[in-house]
């Protein structure tokens, strides 16, 4: 079983169209601490594939992705640099 961290913030992109979320992630990525987690709440399928697409664009690492009971998953970032 993997552990899953406490993410340091939470970005509630629920009902947000691609690239919504992305952006919203990118610009509050450096708010968080280097090494921390940051959740993307998303249920645009979209947001699924790009934003471990994105971490792999821009080094971050994309940790993993959860479904959510409500629908959508929250996709999990941890910050590298």
């Amino acid at each position: 079983m993997t552990e899953v961290t406490e993410p340091a913030l939470t970005i509630d992109a629920i009902g947000k169209k691609c690239p919504i979320p992305i952006i919203m992630l990118a610009e509050q990525i450096n708010y968080v601490p280097l090494n921390a987690v940051v959740a993307v709440l998303a249920d645009d399928p979209a947001a699924y594939t790009d934003v471990p697409a994105w971490c792999r664009l821009k080094s971050h690492r994309h940790v993993g992705s959860y479904e959510l009971p409500e629908g959508g998953w929250a996709i999990h970032v941890r910050r590298n640099y």
